[in-house]
């Protein structure tokens, strides 16, 4: 249970020792049980249930098998093996982020494979045939079985320039020929078919909007010769976020949208749009590929997740009146909810243990999957304590903090832990309570953790998002300042020993806030942006112009660009920065992190950097999600003067004599 208080309201908790027989040492140096290696350790990433007849599908990420993405399979009885063959990843790198990777029909397995990104059918034995060709790149499959075809997301990296996104279709017969259904747009995205196959709606966007800004639903017939005819866009708003429309089995369309500002589920029958429940919450996921965040328990019923001051919450909804009847749960997130046979199944994470796959039946959730099984006991655990907070302008912001807490150890009387300050990606994302071994690596050692839902994070609505629309590295560093400012005067950090972490968008906040402002020890950026007018130029398709909503248009606004970069802010640089970046990413070319470590060892800044080869945007490769964790800690070890226990690595922090 998360313990939610104000800082207006009274002090933070400060956790220490919980044991009768406990040791005094310095914050930071304590011994811990959760090693960067346990948080690794039989631990794995779980994405994208499916159902089949009697059979349960869902992607298990490994990192012991270098984040090999696997699909995996549970049998009536309860049996569970490996569905595809080993050599074999289930990765798609539509938006480079991907998402909704494979399908199931009738016990064959239709998958994009990571290597080539060919798509593939499987049927259990033999090799797995490809599809399609060298090139393209495919997500979103749903199956028109009247036409023997997939009906996909298409990308077309065959050509030099920007890949083109298309809605296609592929044969299942004849050599799996690939035919254009819908062209014309920027993005297409979330393919459904009605249950009497003869309708398909989608959902599109253009540039320079994101799937959160701007988008729009289509809908079209499928012809005798299943291509389209009628395709019409049947909602459309300007400043409207469309997402993840679903057919009952009855005929009956759904979707999910913000008109007031708040994503909730909405019907569309006849031509016309309604509101299903008009809520303060978030009903969306805000993912373009793979989203599901609700499901049919039957024709009248929906059961799905929503966010409400930082929390999931599952419920019901009575489609005919709106209704909204929650159904409790231990989970503080859900990122996906399924119904299958009447039954409801969820992804969810507790405070305290990590992601699983779970059913829900007659009042109980029953474990189908965990993540990770619990690694250590409960009083090595801190949990978080969501916060609210007053902004530099007055305005509610939010947070959860989560206090040092090892029940082998105690702090020196009067001591204060160094506070990391965790910056999530996104920018337009959030952070969430569910339980992170990552988190509870730092916490179990004597540090403390403030990980802030700055304004853009999703789940407070859009008037929340829209707080960083143009004031990107502004907004996200005053909420962290005035988060800091708070903890300070409730006499739970030392303004000596602050620290910032982050990654990607994160990892941009980290190199502002050390650039702009005197208050950190030291910070650790993982795959960041030094330079906005170069990534402006060189990112990816999906986010080529995602800047235009955070920091301006270009090339009219570079002013700003250059304003905003913290390469162009050298003289600011003081404070030791550790940099971490994965060599194949393509979302954060590695060039960035390379531009701002060469500038800080000319400077004569201490700054250490770990390149690591064949990671992407976020790393999946076990030894480098342990050596990443174990140098930052040494890293801060060497800046705040303690020795962190344990067998760490040696690090290298050029231009530091410490």
């Amino acid at each position: 249970m998360i313990k939610k208080i104000s800082f207006m309201l009274g002090s933070l908790t400060l956790l220490t020792g919980c044991g009768d027989d406990v040791t005094e040492a310095p914050y930071g140096s304590w011994a811990s049980p959760i090693t960067a290696e346990l948080t690794t350790r039989n631990a794995v990433s779980l994405r994208s249930v499916r159902f089949d007849g009697d059979d349960i599908y869902w992607i298990e990420g490994r990192p012991d098998e270098g984040g090999r993405r696997v699909i995996v399979k549970r049998d009536k009885d309860g049996n569970v093996s490996d569905a595809i063959p080993q050599g074999f990843s289930s990765r798609t790198r539509v938006h480079e982020y991907g998402g909704g990777s494979y399908n199931v029909w009738d016990g064959t397995i239709y998958f994009s494979n990571h290597s080539d990104q060919k798509l593939y059918r499987y049927s259990g034995s033999g090799e797995p045939e490809a599809l399609t060709a060298d090139g393209y790149r495919y997500a979103d499959c749903i199956m028109d079985g009247g036409h023997n075809q997939l009906i996909c997301v298409q990308e077309d990296h065959s050509h030099e320039g920007e890949p083109v996104n298309t809605l296609v279709s592929v044969s299942l017969e004849g050599g799996a020929k690939v035919r254009t259904l819908f062209s014309g747009t920027d993005f297409v995205s979330s393919p459904a078919m009605s249950p009497d196959g003869k309708t398909i709606a989608w959902i599109t966007w253009d540039h320079p909007n994101m799937n959160w800004d701007d988008t729009k639903m289509w809908m079209a017939s499928i012809t005798p010769q299943g291509s389209l005819s009628g395709t019409k866009t049947v909602v459309s708003r300007a400043s409207l976020s469309v997402q993840e429309p679903r057919w009952t089995d009855d005929g009956k369309l759904y979707y999910i949208s913000d008109p007031d500002g708040w994503e909730n589920l909405q019907s569309f029958n006849d031509g016309e749009s309604e509101p299903v429940t008009e809520e303060e919450a978030e009903f969306g996921s805000f993912s373009s590929l793979g989203a599901h965040s609700y499901a049919y328990l039957d024709n009248e019923t929906a059961v799905a997740a929503y966010d409400q001051d930082g929390v999931s919450h599952l419920a019901t909804i009575d489609l005919e009146n709106g209704d909204v009847d929650e159904i409790k749960t231990p989970y503080v997130s859900i990122s996906r909810v399924y119904a299958h046979g009447g039954k409801i199944y969820l992804i969810g994470a507790t405070t305290t243990a990590a992601a699983e796959i779970a059913e829900y039946d007659n009042g109980d959730f029953i474990t189908i999957k965990k993540s990770q099984e619990p690694i250590v006991d409960e009083d090595y655990i801190s949990e978080p304590e969501a916060i609210t907070f007053t902004n530099l302008l007055g305005e509610p912001t939010h947070a959860f903090y989560y206090a040092p807490k090892n029940k082998d150890f105690v702090a020196p009387k009067g001591a204060l832990p160094p506070t990391i300050v965790r910056l999530h990606g996104g920018p337009v994302g959030a952070t969430s309570s569910a339980f992170s071994a990552g988190n509870q690596f730092w916490t179990s050692r004597g540090f403390a953790i403030i990980d802030i839902n700055y304004g853009g994070s999703t789940g407070y609505g859009r008037a929340y998002r829209e707080r960083l629309r143009g004031q990107w590295g502004v907004v996200d560093i005053n909420d962290t300042i005035a988060a800091l400012d708070y903890l300070v005067d409730e006499g739970m950090a030392d303004r000596k020993k602050l620290l910032i972490r982050g990654g990607s968008a994160g990892g941009y906040s980290v190199l502002v806030a050390l650039s702009t402002t005197d208050i950190f020890a030291a910070g650790a950026n993982y795959y960041g942006i030094s330079d906005l007018e170069i990534l402006a130029r060189d990112t990816h398709k999906y986010e080529s112009r995602f800047l235009d909503s955070l920091i301006g248009r270009y090339p009219e606004d570079i002013d700003i660009y250059k304003e905003r970069s913290p390469i162009n802010h050298l003289d600011g640089f003081t404070k030791p920065l550790i940099v971490f970046q994965g060599l194949a990413d393509p979302v954060v070319p590695p060039n960035q992190s390379e531009l701002i470590v060469k500038a800080l060892r000319e400077k004569g800044v201490p700054v250490a950097y770990y390149p690591y080869e064949g990671e992407y945007h976020g790393f999946v490769k076990k030894e480098n999600i342990i050596h990443s964790l174990e140098a930052e800690l040494v890293f801060y070890g060497k800046i705040l003067g303690f020795t962190p226990a344990g067998n760490l690595p040696e690090i290298t922090i050029d231009n530091f004599d410490g």
